[in-house]
């Protein structure tokens, strides 16, 4: 998997903005996948990084680059834990909410709603999210906006700007190591 496609989706959480990005990746075979992976998470473990496929299509995967320590806290808000609870979550660990997700990517066609929550969302967008269907949403950038419009055009603007710079560094001949921050 090439570096750059990792900066092009996931500066924002490489750069510890973020909880987690999710991006397709075109592999050859599992064994390439998995090797890819093991590779990953020797790159970013010292730097609070993990990276896994969530689903496999044909030779596509959806891989998931995350900080646990970041969803732990994310997943700690009151509408988070409700969301997950009423969409069949046991409240355990990260690692436990991750697993369902998976089951939940690959029994559907569709992307579950609260999988905003694993991306560092905001609660109450996803929330919003959930309860309005899709509509009805203030901005729209990352993700629909429900709550605080002003706070999310913010962190948009944040989010564009780390892309960018990531991917300018990235050009000029920076490493994903070098500009992956340890959180």
């Amino acid at each position: 998997m090439p570096d750059e496609i990792i900066i092009r989706h996931c500066a924002p959480t490489l750069a510890g903005l973020k909880t987690g990005n999710m991006f397709t990746y075109r592999f050859k075979d599992l064994l390439e996948l998995r090797d890819t992976m093991r590779r990953l998470n020797t790159l970013f473990r010292a730097k609070g990084i993990r990276v896994l496929p969530l689903r496999y299509k044909k030779n596509c995967a959806l891989i998931y680059l995350y900080r646990p320590t970041k969803l732990s806290k994310d997943l700690e808000h009151e509408v988070a834990r409700n969301i997950l609870t009423e969409c069949g979550y046991c409240l355990n660990s990260p690692q436990c909410f991750i697993r369902k997700l998976i089951v939940r990517l690959n029994s559907c066609d569709d992307f579950p709603h609260e999988i905003g929550l694993f991306l560092g969302y905001p609660p109450e967008d996803v929330l919003g999210f959930i309860q309005n269907q899709a509509r009805d949403f203030k901005c729209v950038g990352y993700w629909k906006v429900y709550g605080d419009e002003q706070k999310a055009k913010t962190i948009f603007e944040r989010y564009k700007r780390c892309t960018s710079t990531y991917c300018r560094c990235y050009m000029q001949g920076r490493s994903i190591e070098q500009l992956t921050a340890a959180v």
